[in-house]
């Protein structure tokens, strides 16, 4: 793989093209991306499949600290016909070991949150792309690391952020792109869903969460609904996140949930417990818009990314139900059924091409067209959907938050990770299979 590609041509490549850096070598190489794999847990178990069904990747090798995983993991690369990934189970950094393999164009990572960054920068130091689940950093100083070590090795660093790729947010941007809202002025999104249970569930490996729910009081996972939301808005494209404010309401759910479940006198019960039940921000763009954004993962409700966006001429909702609002064109103060008004004229190519690859892989379909996305982007030299930069100020609302609520509320500016460049970055553009 080429390596002579300095920190000068990263940085008029990015401003000029909107990329981080091409892959050294893809668009002459035929063969398949060649894949190392960290974590391979439940989540991980499901980004595997997802990338094995693409058909366009090795898996040469697997690392997690659980061997029995491993072994998992094997059996379904060689299940889909390719030759059987090496075993890296050694210990908690057995990732580096992994990383240091010269056969690997890239490492995908699907760890707790707390090993995100650190092993997408060991991929990155050692010449290989890195993708990881979200959210990609849990501090604002993880954040620089990445863009900083990306920025250095000319590596990308793409966070998977799935719901980008969900019917209606993938119609929603094509609507945007074709100017159906008008000028965008404000959006709704956040991240609502019920964990009560899985927090406290040792056999779901998500202890972890937990601990992340005991020690911080901020948005904890803000990118599911932001992804889509940012996207639209051309964050990082024309437009940035400028500054925000956080509001926490007090925190009672998850030890009500405890005492009711475990008994009052359960360590569980007696767990303090930083995060405040709903966890409201407030983001203005450089460009005028505002969102807000919310977390609530510890009271009971049903699941939603609370999505909706409103421009000049109409507005757009997904929960409870795929509704919009076009001015002069819906009957008038009526909202209409989504899909079936619009999904002919506007579902998005991505989707009409690959909705019938993708059925049965998780989600609904977006987690397969994601790892598509991925594939196909890394093959083809192409830039990918989301870079670092998108990683690393989707990433920040977590500190952002926390510093905000830390404060009472007060205003807190987002770091400008691409240094002035998304001024001159193109904005996402609507592409097909």
């Amino acid at each position: 793989m080429a390596t002579g590609f300095n920190r000068r041509q990263f940085l008029q490549t990015a401003a000029a093209a909107g990329v981080s850096s091409p892959l050294a070598g893809a668009a002459d190489q035929p063969g398949k991306l060649r894949v190392g794999f960290v974590g391979v847990g439940g989540r991980g178990r499901n980004d595997l499949r997802n990338l094995l069904h693409t058909g366009e990747v090795e898996v040469r090798a697997i690392c997690d600290i659980v061997e029995s995983k491993v072994v998992q993991a094997q059996k379904m690369v060689t299940e889909a016909g390719l030759a059987k990934p090496a075993e890296y189970s050694r210990g908690p950094e057995d990732y580096k070991r992994m990383c240091a393999r010269d056969d690997l164009d890239l490492v995908f990572t699907a760890t707790p949150w707390e090993l995100h960054t650190p092993v997408c920068v060991a991929a990155m130091k050692a010449g290989k792309h890195a993708a990881t689940e979200v959210p990609a950093a849990i501090s604002l100083e993880e954040c620089w690391e990445l863009v900083e070590t990306s920025e250095r090795s000319g590596r990308h660093c793409v966070m998977m952020e799935n719901c980008n790729y969900d019917r209606v947010e993938l119609m929603v941007l094509n609507m945007v792109r074709q100017r159906l809202f008008g000028d965008l002025v404000n959006a709704r999104c956040g991240y609502l869903h019920d964990l009560r249970a899985g927090k406290f569930n040792p056999k779901r490996d998500v202890l972890w969460r937990l601990q992340h729910s005991v020690r911080r009081n901020a948005d904890l996972y803000p990118t599911h609904g932001l992804g889509p939301v940012a996207q639209c808005l051309n964050i990082n494209r024309g437009n940035q996140f400028d500054h925000l404010v956080s509001m926490s309401s007090k925190s009672e759910s998850l030890h009500e949930y405890a005492v009711e479940t475990f008994g009052a006198d359960s360590p569980r019960a007696k767990l303090d417990i930083a995060l405040g039940d709903v966890v409201t921000s407030m983001i203005r763009t450089r460009d005028g818009q505002t969102i807000m954004v919310t977390h609530d993962t510890n009271t009971p409700h049903p699941y939603s990314r609370d999505y909706l966006l409103q421009g000049t001429k109409g507005i757009v909702r997904k929960y409870p139900a795929a509704k919009i609002y076009i001015d002069g064109r819906s009957p008038k103060h009526e909202w209409e059924d989504l899909i079936e008004n619009y999904a002919t004229e506007y579902e998005h190519p991505l989707w009409r091409d690959l909705r019938e690859r993708a059925k049965g892989s998780g989600h609904g379909g977006m987690d397969f067209i994601e790892a598509y996305r991925l594939v196909h982007c890394l093959r083809h030299g192409d830039p990918p959907d989301m870079d670092v930069y998108d990683a690393a100020a989707l990433s920040a609302v977590t500190e952002l938050s926390e510093q905000s609520i830390a404060n009472r509320s007060r205003t807190v500016d987002f770091p400008d990770f691409t240094r002035g460049a998304w001024m001159r970055r193109k904005p996402l553009g609507i592409v097909r299979a």
